[in-house]
């Protein structure tokens, strides 16, 4: 069905519905050309008579919506900052929030309709008017608006309060007389452009006044532009209106006819980038600008607003300038950008003066002044959206509530079957930056004061504000917001930030008696600072920015230790910042740093901080995802003579030349810790290397290679080294199903690498250090049994083997019993599996005073043709013991330990009791309840009563037991232990007994 073409609305304009003849078509050329010459270039803010730039140089594409969005979606754009915001806004930008830009502004609807009138909405300083002004300029270049408009018109509304005479339409145009005879052809597709609905002083409630009824009636300002707005002048013209959201609503009750509302959300973090590259023109300075703007994660998230990009570039910009004629002085200086505080301060004066120039100076601190309550009380009740209540409230001057005030944003909630008004702060750190603000503004300085005693008390929920208050009271921030000092405040902030380092450092060093330890430690637990706190302590020591004061707060600080938290651009930023101003004098250092753990120092991290952590005396350091690119500055930042206590480089895929590389440096230290590398291959070499550094370093006590970036799953190399002994671990993939052999040797009484070295050539052509697709998992063995001579020549001083495979076999245990006795210097072998399909039980035999193998040989025979040592799903594991009646002729038996036993049952206990029995060597026996699952690991109270009659009949054999103590009705557990070993066997070979 074909609607009727009067129901459907206006039609979309175009320039076969407008024939032009020469006359017009030569006056609206004529008028192109006037508005290309007017908007080509304009002011910015800070510009001096005359100065302008070029518009296309300035603008850069807004991100904006035509959904209104729900009061969740409003929260988060409150909420969330830095990365978490950016990327808010990227969900924003999908099809499901209808992202729209300039050119589609008058796009037919999903009906075929065009809107009459579009509201484009944004708070201040989003760039409302420069996109009117870029709208203006692209329609005389052609480049929009081309087939739908033959005339655009621009009002700007702050230029009509200032009119107090009667005027036409075409007077407040501003349009030449041939213009003025365009508007009289009907059948041109014009368009009005009306900015800054919002900065009207009119209210247009009804008055008296007779609307004019054509462009060139006179009549008072209000009355002509509520005409053209409720489609009483020039019914057929279309409508392009800007505004900020306090006025939205009432906006849209004027527009007659069917409207379009859009909302402008500011700046996409490609839109930043893009805008940063435009105002600097230069893509290395534009860079630089932008990668310190990301390193803080304020200013990074105010960014997002266009205005703040302007202000950032614009100091950046002046900075470097200044930076560049002190250089050509000769002077090296290094000036970071200023704080975000700062950036704030000019952020709020330039809205105090360009939209609220009615304001004295008493007005707008009163504005001020309720903008802090206001932000104060929202912050005290986890609040960032207020209803009209909260607002009267805060300010006793309505209209400095809503119309007249810029730094609030107004939006419509649905309420069921009504709406509400909502009003919030353009971001919460806005909010933030207000309440902060308010403890300078109040006229009673022992009221700020004793406010202040508060917050502090409370600084975990509130720091942010302290954040801002650092900065507000450092010395260079301009002063043209406040008029009275408050020099007390600044003096408290001080002494408590020194007082909270104190304590910190005390809690550091204090090495007190255990004893008196435990009877304090919840005095000094209420003392002690997090690693938040202390990023905190920082962030308002870069605040403050006063150079002097900083340096005698980190020598309060002492040992600076991170590694519980990851550590953010914005955090590595005033690290950097807070440790630079340590280093005043060529040849000073830093004490102790440790950034390691899960302080996430990437390979731009270490870049960032790299002038510092070069002039650490002690450092400890875990860096990740490093490429061998980034092994230069992780050498940089090495340098030499230091006391390094860990290194860690993970997540990395470094090349054996970049581990040749970083060893070479761990050789210039004065002493060396703990090494880990994660590398792409371990190659023998690499391997030697390593062994010749440990061996070489007194200090060096562990020195890893880690294959890949998984660690669990990874081929490895580990080397550890204590006073007595070297340890060489080697987990090898041998599978294509990655099935792991790990092996474990243990060299005593002064070892020598020589002898791994020669291992590790013959070990590696064997069976490789890699995964080698091509060989099976019962290929281990075969390597081991055919590789006899490294045990007695190759290792001479071999102490301990590990092995850990993927399936234990009879033929393990054989080739273990001949370890033993093939190397007299071996004391410890063990054999395990990391099986998921293993049977979870474990057996453990202790044989005392001269034991031989033949009777643990026959043993294994005989258990293995019963049981198997590999996983048997049917296999009843009690059946098979029970039925096994002579493995317990083993000679001089002294203990039998029992793990993964899922359940002490009375079966298990008689067992056991018949076992203690029948062996009268037997001294100990051991039962372990793995605990899988709520049914498993229990002690159930009839087998422990069972197993109390050992100690009438057998007093001197113990048995002790582990699991979940519970009694016949399922009462309270006593005690738990896990074990993580599915099945095992150990053997140990002492003095006294083999095990």
């Amino acid at each position: 069905m074909v609607k009727d073409k009067e129901a459907k609305g206006p039609e979309t304009p175009s320039p076969s519905d407008s024939p032009q003849d020469a006359d017009h078509t030569s006056i609206i050329n004529e008028y192109k050309t006037s508005v290309c010459s007017t908007y080509e270039e304009v002011p910015e803010y800070n510009s001096l008579p005359g100065e302008k730039v070029l518009l296309a140089d300035r603008y850069t594409e807004l991100l904006i919506v035509e959904s209104h969005r729900k009061q969740r979606e409003r929260e988060e754009e409150i909420r969330f900052r830095g990365e978490h915001r950016q990327q808010v806004l990227k969900t924003r930008a999908s099809e499901a929030y209808k992202p729209i830009t300039v050119d589609q502004l008058f796009k037919p609807d999903d009906g075929g309709d065009v809107p009459k009138a579009v509201i484009l909405q944004g708070h201040s300083g989003h760039g409302k008017s420069f996109t009117a002004k870029k709208i203006m300029y692209d329609w005389a270049s052609g480049k929009v608006f081309k087939d739908l408009f033959d005339l655009v018109l621009h009002i700007e509304c702050k230029e009509l309060n200032e009119i107090s005479e009667a005027c036409s339409l075409v007077d407040l145009l501003s349009v030449t007389s041939e213009t003025d005879e365009v508007l009289k052809d009907s059948k041109m597709k014009v368009l009005l452009l009306i900015d800054g609905f919002d900065e009207l002083k009119f209210s247009f409630e009804k008055t008296s006044t007779v609307p004019p009824k054509d462009p060139f009636t006179k009549a008072p300002v209000e009355a002509t532009l509520s005409a053209l707005l409720k489609g009483l002048l020039l019914p057929k013209c279309f409508l392009l209106v800007t505004t900020r959201s306090t006025v939205s609503d009432k906006l849209s009750k004027l527009l007659s006819g069917s409207q379009r509302f859009t909302d402008i959300l500011g700046f996409t973090e490609e839109g930043v980038k893009d805008y940063f590259q435009r105002f600097f023109k230069e893509e290395q300075l534009a860079e630089k600008a932008f990668t310190c703007v990301r390193t803080n994660e304020t200013l990074y998230t105010a960014c997002f607003i266009p205005v703040i990009c302007w202000i950032t570039c614009t100091v950046f910009r002046e900075q470097e300038e200044e930076e560049k004629k002190e250089k050509e002085k000769g002077t090296d200086i290094n000036k970071e950008l200023e704080t975000p505080t700062s950036i704030f301060v000019h952020f709020v004066w330039i809205l105090l003066e360009h939209h609220c120039q009615d304001f004295n100076q008493p007005a707008k601190e009163t504005l001020l002044r309720s903008l802090g309550q206001l932000a104060e009380r929202g912050l005290q009740e986890h609040q960032v959206l207020f209803d009209e209540k909260s607002l009267s409230e805060a300010f006793p001057d309505p209209s400095q509530a809503t119309k007249h005030n810029p730094f609030l944003c107004k939006f419509l909630q649905r309420r069921k079957v009504k709406q509400e008004r909502m009003y919030s702060f353009m971001h919460l750190s806005f909010q933030e930056f207000f309440a902060a603000l308010q403890y300078l503004m109040l006229e009673n300085e022992q009221e700020a004061l004793d406010k202040l005693q508060e917050l502090l008390g409370n600084v975990k929920r509130f720091k942010p504000v302290v954040q801002f208050l650092f900065g507000l009271s450092n010395r260079g921030i301009d002063t043209h917001l406040i008029m009275q000092s408050r020099p007390s405040i600044k003096a408290h902030l001080k002494k408590w930030l020194l007082r909270g380092l104190k304590k910190h450092r005390l809690n550091q060093e204090d090495k007190v008696d255990p004893k008196i330890l435990r009877i304090h430690q919840m005095q000094r637990k209420h003392d002690r600072m997090s690693q938040e706190d202390m990023l905190h302590i920082l962030q308002c020591l870069y605040e403050l920015h006063e150079e002097e004061f900083v340096r005698r707060a980190m020598g309060v600080w002492g040992k600076v230790k991170f590694g519980d938290i990851p550590l953010t651009r914005t955090d590595c930023w005033v690290l950097l910042y807070c440790l630079q101003c340590c280093l005043t004098e060529p040849r000073q250092t830093i004490r102790s740093l440790e950034l390691t753990g899960f302080s996430v120092i990437t390979a731009e991290k270490l870049r960032m901080l790299q002038p510092a952590l070069s002039r650490c005396e002690e450092l400890g350091l875990t860096v990740e995802r490093l490429s061998d690119a980034d092994v230069v500055d992780l050498i940089s930042v090495l340098g030499e003579g230091k006391i390094l206590t860990e290194l860690s480089v993970e997540k990395s895929s470094l090349s054996p030349e970049s581990v040749e590389q970083v060893i070479s440096a761990l050789s210039e230290q004065e002493s060396v810790g703990k090494v880990l590398l994660s590398v792409t291959t371990i190659t023998v070499t690499t391997a030697a290397l390593c062994l010749d550094f440990i061996q070489n370093t007194e200090t060096c006590r562990l020195l890893r290679l880690q294959e890949g970036t998984s660690w669990p799953s990874s081929s490895s190399l580990s080397v550890d080294k204590d006073s007595r002994c070297l340890s060489l671990r080697v987990k090898s993939l041998l599978s294509s199903t990655k099935s792991p052999a790990t092996l474990t040797l243990l060299q005593a009484d002064n070892p020598t690498s020589g002898s791994f070295t020669d291992f590790l050539h013959k070990f590696r052509d064997v069976t490789g250090l890699r995964a080698n697709p091509h060989r099976s998992q019962v290929d281990c063995m075969g390597v081991l049994e055919s590789f006899t001579d490294w045990r007695l020549e190759t290792l001479p001083d071999l102490e301990k083997v590990e092995l850990e495979v993927s399936c234990l076999t009879e033929s393990w245990a054989h080739w273990i019993l001949n370890l033993i006795h093939t190397c007299p210097t071996l004391k410890e072998v063990n054999l395990s599996s990391s099986s998921s399909t293993m049977s979870p039980a474990s057996l453990t035999l202790s044989q005392a005073d001269s034991p031989t193998s033949g009777s643990f040989t026959d043993f294994i025979h005989k258990f293995g043709d019963v049981t198997g040592l590999r996983a048997n799903p049917q296999g009843d594991c009690m059946g098979v013991l029970e039925s096994f009646t002579d493995w317990w002729t083993l000679p001089g038996l002294e203990k039998v330990e029992l793990k993964g036993v899922s359940c002490l049952t009375e079966s298990w206990a008689q067992w056991i009791l018949n076992l203690i029995h029948t062996c009268p060597t037997l001294k100990k026996v051991k039962l372990q309840a793995l605990v899988r699952s709520l049914a498993d690991g229990l002690l159930l109270e009839e087998g422990i009563r069972l197993l109390q009659e050992s100690n009438k009949r057998r007093p001197d054999c113990t048995v002790i037991l582990t699991g979940l103590e519970v009694n016949s009705r399922w009462g309270e557990y006593s005690s738990q232990l896990f074990s993580s070993q599915l099945f095992s066997l150990s053997v140990d070979k002492h003095s006294r007994g083999l095990r």
